[in-house]
């Protein structure tokens, strides 16, 4: 009888099919996709039941994949009793409605698998926030497509599985413009976090204390090297997305002065815009760092893949000439370095084991000695020069900020490097 009800008590997982279709020219192998999409199915909570690859030079309209392969897929999700398809490729609503209608079961693509597992991990209210703007943004003319499964979008793990839980704080109706006004109300709600958030930002640059942010492919181990390096005790675990909150913690550089560490959401491949949109409050912390950790898992055998994703992305934040460490985490997991990626510089590369601590003061003295490179000073611009005072903001901290009748006076924080050669000449100090 015991086991009887313990075995009632055992939540049965969803069956999901995945399906790749690999772009001509792909630079990731096949196998290297299923792994990605396999194990963000796993973190959602689907268990993986097969996979169907389709190979085409474009998308079909209708149905993404071929008529041939649609009615394979549609055999695969009975041999399964498979609760849920999973795409790897973005699906448009016309694509979604139809592959709903001929398969009669869930269809998801990448995009809501992700956004699922960032319902389940926010924390803070601002991550609810972010997550719930995204899932409304993103599904709202996909309606159709979801028919009754997005009728009630519910907090509750149980509610509908995989692609249907939200933040829990609403639930998302079919009627398009209900949606519509609270994507507003969520809108409005972010200004006033954003708010908060700024002033959590003066507030550290009146500390005038160096901001160093982690940044790097998804389950590369930046919250393993928070915890290491400044003894915080965040959610760390071998699993995709487990940081989706940022956190910053205060560590010592080796000649005793005070920085800050932050981290921050980890990156994917094809990041969708809609996340990078909805998360730009988040990203924003990236503005303001002198420094940035880009963490590869060098034990991936993708890692040169991943490396270039997480570039990529940065060049879409406008963070691409930002001071980078390339940090390339996990050798203990190796028996040999492989090579160097091709045009990274060895005094850019420190090679480190954030959960066995090896190397990490090797890794803090390259930091210092980057941080160190940080100047202050005292730059007077005339009136008429006015449009660099944006340079000046995009290039460092402008703090002290005061309008004369001929000039406009600032105090200007950041790398030397990233200092403007048009803003240079007209340094009057430099502060301690």
């Amino acid at each position: 009888m015991a086991r009887e009800t313990l075995h009632e008590m055992t939540v049965q997982k969803e069956k999901a099919v995945l399906v790749l279709l690999p772009e001509p020219g792909e630079n990731w192998q096949e196998e290297e996709l299923y792994q990605e999409l396999a194990e963000l199915s796993r973190t959602a909570g689907l268990e993986v039941a097969d996979c169907l690859i389709q190979h085409r030079n474009a998308p079909d309209a209708a149905y993404c994949i071929g008529k041939g392969k649609l009615e394979e897929l549609r055999q695969l999700c009975q041999m399964y009793d498979a609760d849920c398809v999973i795409f790897d490729h973005t699906l448009s609503p016309s694509q979604l409605f139809h592959l709903t209608q001929a398969l009669e079961v869930k269809v998801l693509d990448k995009t809501m698998l992700i956004l699922d597992i960032f319902a389940q991990r926010a924390r803070s209210r601002e991550g609810k926030l972010q997550v719930e703007l995204a899932q409304a943004t993103y599904l709202l003319p996909r309606l159709q497509g979801q028919g009754m499964n997005l009728s009630r979008q519910g907090g509750s793990s149980k509610s509908g599985g995989v692609g249907t839980r939200g933040p829990g704080e609403t639930k998302l109706e079919t009627d398009r413009r209900r949606i519509r006004q609270r994507i507003q109300m969520i809108e409005q709600e972010m200004k006033e976090v954003q708010k908060h958030r700024a002033v959590q930002q003066k507030r550290k640059l009146r500390n005038h204390l160096p901001l160093v942010a982690l940044v790097g492919y998804t389950n590369a181990g930046k919250s393993s090297l928070l915890n290491s390096l400044t003894e915080a005790q965040i959610y760390a675990e071998d699993q995709l997305f487990a940081t989706l909150d940022p956190t910053t913690r205060a560590f010592y550089l080796p000649n005793g002065s005070k920085a800050l560490l932050t981290d921050t959401v980890g990156f994917i491949r094809n990041l969708p815009p809609q996340l990078i949109d909805a998360f730009k409050a988040t990203l924003d912390e990236l503005q303001y760092a002198d420094l940035l950790l880009h963490v590869v898992d060098i034990s991936n055998p993708n890692f040169e893949n991943q490396l270039h994703a997480v570039e990529e992305i940065l060049r879409q934040l406008g963070l691409a000439e930002k001071p980078q460490i390339f940090v390339f985490n996990k050798i203990d997991r190796l028996d040999a370095l492989p090579p160097l990626c091709g045009g990274l510089k060895r005094e850019s590369c420190c090679y480190i084991s954030a959960a066995g601590k090896q190397n990490l003061n090797v890794l803090l003295q390259m930091m210092e000695g980057r941080l160190t490179q940080n100047i202050r000073c005292q730059i007077t611009l005339p009136l008429t020069l006015g449009s660099l005072l944006n340079q000046a903001y995009g290039a460092g901290q402008v703090s002290q900020l005061a309008y004369t009748e001929d000039a406009i006076c600032f105090v200007w924080d950041g790398h030397q490097e990233n200092l403007p050669v048009a803003l240079r000449q007209y340094v009057t100090e430099l502060c301690q």
